[in-house]
């Protein structure tokens, strides 16, 4: 989990924060001043150590013999100095100076681990581990929020953003057919998916597998939506039965962000529901769990679309939400087979 975690942080974020003029979110404007204040602590305790190696060892409790050594100690004041510096840089821009904030964030998760092995080797008393709460522990929560933030900050939106007829005529299906082409012929439902690793995006293919006659009969087009490349897509469709219906690859979330489909919050992601619902559907439902591909925090949705323009729409509140496809494919004012799934009252989409 945390190797998969890792690849998609340093694979998908350089290109969401790399212009220099990225805006920190109103909601985030506690990062600098908690960068700034990291700053002004690691140049304090840096020059502390090095200008006073013998009595800044006593004060942190190290045992006599670490005395006979002070420029071993001098020298983690400068390397903890220099952090300083770098948080301070980091403080003027924190969603495009991540990499600063995580290697801050390494070196503060290895410090107490190496307190612990010299404790547990006998090497370092258990008081010696005191300093590891200013210095280290109290850190780890603002540093995790800072790179959290930067996960899933955005990019900066286009100056010329087209109108919604503009993105569909400019993506095209496997086929090299455009979405504007296809919402010309019949109406279009639209199912935009998690990651194709996602449990839900899984359950979502077979939900969809199981209804597609009935969409069909309500004479709408199933068009899946995907933020993995094709070879990958069309292997996992295969496995449902759907390898020949229309699907876009949108790895860079163009599509997702012209649809305001927006990246979830913690508990939309990972809250009780969303991780029980995911264990049910993983195991007694049958579908697993795959490896991590595309952007894992962004939410899904079901758009239903005729000549360029939404009828009907579901906006995932959570990405355990399984929204009822059959009604969605209705186009509004028509009537549906009798006796199909959506007999069902409507009310699904919003």
């Amino acid at each position: 989990m945390i190797t998969q975690s890792a690849k998609m942080f340093l694979s998908t974020l350089p290109e969401r924060v790399k212009s220099s003029s990225s805006r920190l979110p109103d909601s985030a404007g506690w990062m600098r001043p908690v960068l700034r204040c990291a700053g002004i602590y690691n140049l304090a305790w840096g020059l502390w150590v090095i200008v006073w190696p013998h009595a800044s060892m006593l004060v942190c409790r190290y045992p006599e013999r670490f005395q006979q050594a002070p420029e071993f100690w001098q020298c983690i004041g400068m390397i903890v100095g220099v952090y300083g510096v770098g948080y301070w840089i980091a403080a003027r821009d924190p969603i495009r100076h991540w990499p600063i904030v995580l290697v801050g964030l390494l070196g503060k998760f290895l410090g107490p681990l190496g307190f612990l092995w010299g404790w547990m080797q006998g090497t370092l008393p258990l008081a010696a581990g005191l300093v590891n709460i200013p210095n280290d522990l109290i850190w780890w929560g603002p540093f995790v929020g800072i790179l959290w933030g930067a996960l899933r900050s955005e990019a900066p939106e286009s100056s010329g953003l087209q109108t919604l007829s503009g993105q569909l005529g400019s993506v095209t299906d496997q086929n090299g057919t455009s979405l504007l082409e296809l919402s010309g012929q019949q109406p279009l439902l639209v199912v935009f998916l998690r990651h194709l690793g996602c449990t839900f995006c899984r359950e979502a293919l077979s939900d969809l597998r199981q209804t597609l006659p009935e969409i069909e009969q309500n004479g709408s087009r199933l068009v899946l939506v995907h933020l993995s490349n094709e070879a990958a897509a069309g292997k996992l469709f295969a496995r449902y039965q759907l390898q020949g219906i229309s699907r876009v690859a949108d790895p860079e979330q163009t599509l997702y962000r012209a649809f305001r489909l927006p990246q979830g919050t913690f508990s939309q992601l990972f809250g009780w529901p969303v991780f029980s619902r995911g264990v049910q559907a993983a195991l007694w439902g049958g579908h697993g769990v795959g490896l991590l591909q595309g952007n894992g925090f962004r939410l899904p949705g079901v758009f239903l679309l005729h000549q360029g323009k939404i009828l009907r729409e579901f906006r995932h509140q959570n990405a355990a939400e399984r929204p009822d496809y059959c009604v969605l494919s209705i186009p509004p004012g028509e009537s549906h087979v009798a006796g199909s799934c959506c007999d069902a009252p409507a009310g699904s989409d919003r």
